[in-house]
């Protein structure tokens, strides 16, 4: 006796949109709250001290910038050259 059981997947949730829908619903992630109303946007020091505090939930050693000193670097001198235009601007605009 042979009896073949056919197994059924159920898709749940993202799975089970069609591929365009899924594209659709990821396009438009972050764009339900106008920026105005994000909470990080209306509070700096909540957002700083949240960072912080998921800057110190990953160990030292496993931080990319600790094992990626190039990266750091890098990241470094894009921050300074940004703010260095940035500087140049509002001096610019004050004038």
């Amino acid at each position: 006796m042979s009896e073949k059981k056919e197994s059924r997947v159920l898709l749940r949730g993202f799975a089970s949109l069609t591929p365009e829908r899924r594209k659709e619903v990821a396009a438009s992630g972050g764009k339900a709250v106008k920026p105005e109303n994000r909470t990080y946007s209306r509070d700096r020091d909540l957002a700083v001290s949240s960072g912080i505090k998921g800057g110190f939930a990953v160990p030292p050693e496993k931080r990319s910038f600790s094992r990626y000193p190039e990266l750091a670097k890098s990241s470094g001198a894009k921050g300074g050259a940004a703010a260095k235009l940035n500087k140049e601007k509002s001096d610019a605009t004050v004038d």
